[in-house]
This record gives C-alpha cells, structure tokens and sequence, in this order.
C-alpha cells in the first residue's frame, strides 16, 4: 500500500544497516545504551507531561514505574553486558571426544517491539534496551491510546538515534495490522492476550519468534496468619498504582473468612490514607486512559456488593477505589481481566477452595500470598502455575534486574528483564569445533553389529 510505503523502507533501511554487521560490536551497544540513558534524562520534563497528559500520573509515580525504573537497567545492561556476551564453551560430549564446543550469541536482526498504553514509556524502553544489548536494529511502535506519549518517544528517538538503527512508526490500528503483516526477524508484544492471539497469528504466518507479555487475572491469596495491617497496605499499594492498571495489579483477592472484616476495614482505611476522603481530587491518583475503558470498568461494578467507594467521575475519567464483598465466580468482574481500581473480595474456608478459584482463571501473570505458614506458602508456590510473584508483598518481584519477568500459557510466553532480555533478543548458536586429531571411525559406513553394541555402550555412558 502506498501510504504505507515508508514503514516497508525504515524496515529495508534498518535490514540492510544490520547486514553491515555495525551493531554487534560490544562498545557500539554500549555507547547507544549511554545515548538512551542520556536522551532519557534530558527528556524528562517532557516525559513527566506526556505521562500527565495521558494518564494523569503524578511525577512520582512517573518517575517511579516509567523513568528511574529504566535508568536503572539501563545502568545494569550497560556492566554486565560484556560478561553476557562472552562466547561459553562447553564440555565436549563422549561421542564428540576430542572436540570444542562454543555456544554464541547472535542478534535475530531487525526487532519489532510493539508497546501498550499503560506504562507506554517504560514497557517501550525496556525490549529496547534488551534489542541493543542483543545487537539487533528496531522498530517500536507506541500505543496510540497514550498519544502524548508516542508521540514523546518518536521525537527524542529520532533526535538521538538514526533511523536506520532505531526508529519509531506511530499510527493507530490499520498500521498495526499493516506493521504485523512485515517481514521482522523478531517480534516483542506487551498488551492483552486477545490481541496477543493476534500477534502470534501474523507473527507464525511469516515463522517470525516472538515474545509475548499478556495479562490475566493475578489472585491475591491471604490467610488466617498474615499480618493484615501490612498486606491491606502493600494490597492497597499495588492495586491501585497507576488505577489498577497494571498488568500483575492484584486483580481479585482469595481472603480466609476469620480475617476477611478486618481486611476490608484496614484497605478502606489505607485508601483514605494514601489519596484522601476523596480520591478523584486526589492529584497522586492516575486516571482511566480513555471514555471507552472507563465505561467498560463502570460497568463492572456491582452496586449490590459494594462495601466501599463505587463514585466515578466521567469528567475526569477517574472510578474510586471500589471494595466489592461476596463475590462469586458468576459475577461480571470475575469474567475478565479488571484493569482498574475495582478489589472483588472472595472469601474462603478451607484451603482447597482456593484452588479450585484459581484454576477457572488459570496461569495468571502474577499471584500474591500473604501468610506466616511456610507450608501453605510451599504448597501455594508449588501447586499453581503463574508467572511470578510475592510472598507478602505485591508488584516488586518486577524490580530486579537480575531475575526475569514473563508470563506462561494463557498471560504470555517467554521473559525478559536484565539477562533475560539480552537472552530474549539474541540466538544462542551452538558451534562444534572438530580436532584433526580426533575421528570416530564408528560412525561411517558400513556399519556393523559390533560397531552397534558399542555405539549403545557410549551413549549410555554420555
């Protein structure tokens, strides 16, 4: 299509740039990661009003959940990439005796990263930063809900890096649709599981790879143990950073019945406590992203079993902290990912019941357990499939750069983060070095009885 004849040559440009083999060198990923360090620093102010903009995030959380957060693993690629990046040799097998074998890493080539709108500036930034590290070229393609944003990135991107190596194409959905139907050597997608789906359709149509970083609905488990000052704290924390959306926001809460009253009352009280009486004046609480969002969480509310909060301002496309009691896997918040400020409480008896919730919403992103009993921790972390998670706190499993974040089956595939990103981006290329030396005779023709038994011999010896 002609109008989107300037996607198909930024792609030419980048692949041919990549052939010249530029990006692979060591020191060449290292100065651009101190480039986007740089544009990212100088472009704060910039970044801070395009996040207030969007979403109307204070400049704390901004620089909390979109700035410092990529500083930091900027700081932390930036040492450790050298010693990633090293050739590994292996220890030979018995059957290739008197040979070398080296693992390399090796770029995929031109990257596509394709970013949401709920932390559009971090959950751009940070595949960039594992694509450099790799070695490879890319494109990001902003979401188009958080325009202040994209169109941020695509300035300070094509301020500082040339085209060629990374370049920014905005657009709504037909450029979606359009970018996904290219050619790239690597996918990365964060966003929902349904436009996931979607990704992975066009991506497989071409045998593209990719990585995917959906959602789900993330439980969060407290028992009769816990401390439950502290987890009504760190619950109320992290469900309502950014409004509740957030891809491993604590989605619904699993609470043992001896414990559920206080629980309720401690949130209600930590709510009020962390952005007022009332929250839609509150300037530390972010806003829905759009009319269409805000309606589709509005109507999730269940006025019948609201215990707490529940007003909404269309205005300011804010929805007040909302605690819903009694709820069932039969009502509406319970049939879809909330990605709001809405806290549906379940409640619970005896410890399998928890099981058998979790299980109709399987494999979520994240699962948070607040408990002092070591056994029924050992038992939650071992029987439940999720992408990861807390014991007694929420969100901060994502803060490492040294451990790696991703979902599994239904919330996404494959992980990134610190190493994990450098790993995500680059083909690890097995290399076989064959001595002169050394040659089994056995393994040519003809072959022989004798020359079996001894083949079964070695191999069960490997």
């Amino acid at each position: 299509m002609e109008k989107f004849k300037h996607i198909d040559c930024n792609i030419e440009l980048q692949k041919l740039y990549f052939n010249s083999q530029e990006t692979k060198n060591v020191d060449f990923r290292i100065k651009q990661l101190d480039i986007l360090k740089k544009a990212i620093i100088e472009s704060e102010k910039d970044i801070l009003n395009a996040l207030r903009s969007d979403l109307n995030k204070s400049e704390f959380e901004t620089y909390e959940t979109e700035i410092g957060v990529i500083i930091s693993e900027i700081s932390y690629a930036r040492k450790m990439l050298k010693r990633w990046n090293k050739c590994k040799k292996v220890k030979p097998s018995l059957i290739s005796f008197g040979s070398k074998t080296y693992i390399y890493n090796q770029p995929y080539g031109v990257c596509l990263v394709i970013a949401p709108w709920n932390y559009p500036f971090q959950l751009s930034m940070s595949p960039l930063i594992g694509s450099i590290i790799a070695g490879n070229c890319t494109i990001i393609k902003p979401s188009e809900f958080a325009p202040s944003t994209s169109s941020v990135i695509a300035k300070m991107i094509e301020k500082y890096f040339d085209k060629k190596y990374i370049s920014v194409i905005e657009g709504d959905l037909e450029v979606n649709k359009y970018i996904l139907s290219r050619e790239f050597d690597y996918i990365f997608f964060t966003g929902s599981p349904s436009v996931g789906k979607l990704v992975m359709k066009s991506a497989s149509e071409n045998l593209i790879p990719c990585t995917l970083e959906l959602g789900g609905k993330s439980p969060c488990i407290v028992d009769s143990t816990s401390d439950i000052n502290l987890s009504a704290k760190k619950i109320i924390w992290g469900k309502l950073l950014n409004a509740g959306q957030t891809c491993i926001a604590p989605d619904y809460i699993i609470v043992h019945k001896s414990v559920k009253s206080e629980l309720i009352k401690t949130m209600a009280d930590y709510i009020q406590k962390f952005y007022s009486k009332n929250p839609i004046e509150s300037d530390d609480y972010t806003s829905i992203v759009n009319k269409k969002h805000f309606e589709r969480i509005v109507h999730l509310i269940n006025y019948d079993k609201v215990v707490f909060g529940g007003g909404y301002s269309e205005e300011k496309l804010k929805i007040e902290p909302t605690i819903m009691d009694n709820v069932n896997m039969g009502d509406l918040v319970m049939r879809e990912e909330i990605f709001g400020p809405l806290i549906p409480i379940i409640e619970y008896e005896r410890e399998e019941e928890i099981f058998d919730i979790v299980q109709k919403n399987k494999n979520p992103l994240a699962l948070y357990l607040f408990t002092t009993n070591k056994k029924f921790e050992k038992r939650i972390i071992n029987s439940i499939s999720f992408g990861g998670g807390c014991i007694n706190d929420t969100i901060m499993h994502i803060t490492n750069p040294k451990a790696p974040f991703g979902g599994v089956g239904s919330s996404g595939m494959g992980s990134y983060h610190g190493k994990k990103s450098f790993e995500t981006f680059s083909h690890q290329k097995t290399v076989l070095k064959s001595s002169k030396l050394m040659d089994m005779k056995l393994k040519y023709p003809p072959y022989s009885k004798r020359g079996l038994k001894l083949l079964k011999k070695i191999f069960s010896w490997i």
